[in-house]
């Protein structure tokens, strides 16, 4: 009987087979399929949840001691030259497969409560099981050329979920800002991949490590060519993990509807940067310039994440920027050389940046039943305030996904996030600064959300605060695109089971899982990397452990007070003491950096000067030449046909006169 190693190829089929089958019928039968709807999401979750059990026993395998598991076959071949595809699955695959499926799985059942009225239910969920099953296949790849194939795939479905409310002008820009900044990255993968093939012959991801230092050595390579190549693949996990300066499509990514979010934030599309760039791991560690660029790029964007993020009054909007805040931090752990450290924190940040993102679509789904369907109503948390009394379990998973993602021991962030401070702390001290300073405004701002939304007043009936809010949006007052008039529930209410469940599920990896990477004793890490984790146990000290470990803890604990202090007792007044002492800084985060701007004047409106520029050099230079062209031949034509007489006699005479006409010339010349 095979092993679960030998089946993993079905765990990325299962899902696709489901949507293939939903899909085809959609296109065959629309409205028979769309009138089924709980059948096909029944389906759907079924073919996901199979290959959810399926990555546990993968796991569980790899758990166990098991090996790497590689199957391949020729795909195609020419010459020497031979391509091969297949399926590889080792101890860091088989840590992604269960916790895409995990999350896909939870985010599948969620959405059978959150898109429950929409008309596009069938649809949403086929794109939810492509989605999962081109991130599946991008895991398990055994090479680089194949996960570039699935690559794409993901890039291809965040685009058909981002912009899935297409009839909104937000969706529908979103979408195609997310499409553009990552063909910016992809279009650097692709030339880094082929790059790295001309260099050492091979996709293979240890290949690949060993030829391209046996290359440098033989000086068929240069370092500084091998170093750009490094650099050019790197481009892809930049775009993909949005980090700087790559990062702008993920907070405009919140337009689509919020299971996507958590799903795109917590498991799929930004985990595969992170991803990849661990499985590189063989072809980045030579070149320390590599790695110390990562380091820092990873640096930027967790401080621009979470400086952002301070001053954010959309919820999802800050829960965005605190990801690509995250995601920072995880690369810096792969700049560091801990890619354990990074696999380990984008784990637990997984779970509990899921539980944030469908506890706000907990929020947002009961917001809308007090001031409608208009996204800058029910999404703004000054409307929010006293949630809690309404919706104890959406309140009480939102507050532990709030102590994790601060790194309030002994819950999930703070394991994972101090491991990845103290690696950096050892190896660019400057950067843990950084790092460290971001922590404490992680938790400041991770409770000023909490304290905004659910306790306090409720502020969802101020109708003067309605419509001003909708004028800042440059939207009528009474159009709050609900088609369901005015008339609202005086208060939100908890949301069903199907959306109450997944919270509390993730609850509890949130608060444990962190307890699998204690230092003195990792299983992550002995999994992962049973050679390191064995040294890291061996030379642990509470010594240096406790300090770094305490000045964390307390840099967040200060965080949480201002946080208490300014929205929970009301005792600090932030917009006079900082906002309206130093306006400039106030205005320069709230304008998100100003990068949007940049980003429009520079490449939106750049390019669409240049394309008009095309346009017109092809109409004028080119049309023209080839108008004149015809122009030309057209005339030559109509002159030419009054000597085509069809008589012999004319014929002769110009033969004739043209050798006279020779011979004058030659006797002229000489």
């Amino acid at each position: 009987m095979p092993s679960p190693a030998e089946l993993a190829w079905l765990i990325p089929v299962l899902p696709l087979a489901g949507a293939c089958l939903v899909g085809l019928g959609l296109i065959s039968f629309n409205r028979t399929i769309n009138r089924l709807r709980k059948p096909v999401a029944l389906l759907l979750i079924s073919c996901v949840g199979a290959a959810a059990v399926l990555s546990y026993a993968v796991l569980a395998q790899q758990l166990a001691g098991a090996g790497a598991t590689e199957v391949l076959f020729n795909w195609a071949s020419a010459g020497s030259f031979t391509l091969e595809m297949g399926f590889r699955v080792d101890a860091l695959g088989a840590v992604m497969l269960a916790l895409v499926t995990t999350i896909a799985l939870l985010v599948m059942v969620y959405s059978d409560g959150y898109m429950a009225h929409d008309k596009g239910y069938v649809r949403f969920f086929t794109y939810l099981a492509l989605f999962s099953s081109s991130m599946l296949g991008l895991v398990i790849s055994p090479n680089l050329l194949e996960i570039y194939v699935f690559w794409e795939l993901v890039g291809m479905c965040s685009y058909l979920l981002v912009g899935f409310w297409y009839d909104r002008d937000g969706a529908a820009n979103a979408a195609q800002k997310a499409f553009v900044v990552n063909r910016v990255g992809d279009f650097g993968l692709l030339l880094g991949i082929l790059g790295l093939f001309w260099a050492t012959g091979s996709f293979g991801f240890e290949e690949i490590g060993s030829r391209l230092q046996e290359a440098i050595a033989s000086g068929s390579v240069s370092t500084a060519v091998a170093v750009l190549l490094c650099l050019l693949v790197f481009m892809g996990p930049m775009a993909k993990s949005a980090q700087f300066p790559l990062h702008v499509w993920l907070p405009d990514a919140m337009e689509g509807p919020t299971p996507i979010s958590a799903l795109i934030h917590a498991a799929t599309m930004v985990a595969a940067g992170v991803f990849l760039v661990a499985r590189l791991q063989p072809v980045y560690v030579p070149f320390p310039q590599v790695q110390l660029f990562i380091a820092v790029i990873g640096t930027i964007t967790l401080f621009l994440g979470a400086s952002i993020a301070l001053t954010q009054m959309d919820l999802k909007k800050g829960l965005a920027y605190s990801t690509v805040s995250q995601l920072g931090y995880m690369m810096l752990a792969m700049g560091c050389g801990a890619p354990v450290a990074g696999m380990f924190h984008l784990v637990t940040h997984a779970f509990f940046k899921a539980m944030l993102f469908l506890g706000s679509g907990s929020v947002i789904h009961a917001m809308e039943e007090v001031v409608g369907h208009e996204p800058v109503l029910a999404q703004d948390m000054r409307l929010m305030g006293g949630l809690r009394r309404w919706m104890p379990v959406t309140s009480t998973t939102f507050f532990i996904g709030c102590l994790a993602i601060s790194g309030i021991p002994p819950l999930a962030g703070f394991w994972s996030k101090d491991e990845i401070l103290g690696q950096a702390f050892g190896s660019f001290p400057l950067l843990w600064a950084a790092g460290f300073l971001t922590a404490g405004m992680t938790a400041f701002y991770m409770f000023r959300l909490y304290f905004l939304t659910f306790e306090g007043s409720f502020r969802g009936n101020d109708s003067a605060l309605q419509a001003q809010l909708l004028a800042a949006a440059g939207k009528g007052g009474d159009d709050h695109g609900d088609g369901h008039g005015h008339s609202h529930a005086d208060h939100p209410h908890e949301s069903g089971w199907q959306m109450a469940m997944p919270l509390a599920v993730l609850a509890v990896p949130s608060v444990l899982v962190g307890l699998l990477g204690v230092p003195w004793n990792s299983r992550f890490g002995f999994l992962l990397d049973p050679h390191e984790a064995a040294e890291v146990a061996e030379h642990f000290s509470w010594g240096e452990f406790l300090p770094l470990a305490g000045a964390s803890v307390t840099i967040s604990v200060v965080g949480i007070t201002v946080a208490v202090l300014a929205y929970a007792l009301r005792r600090l007044d932030l917009g006079a003491a900082v906002a309206g002492r130093f306006p400039a800084v106030n205005a320069f985060l709230a304008n998100k950096w100003y990068l949007d701007e940049v980003n429009d004047k520079l490449f939106v409106q750049g390019s669409r000067k240049l394309a008009r520029s095309v346009l017109e050099v092809d109409s004028k230079v080119v049309d023209g030449v080839v108008n004149l062209t015809g122009l030309v031949t057209l005339g030559s034509g109509e002159g030419l046909k009054y000597f085509e007489t069809g008589r012999a006699q004319f014929y002769a005479l110009i033969v004739f006169g043209g050798v006279i006409a020779l011979v004058v010339l030659f006797g002229v010349l000489g």
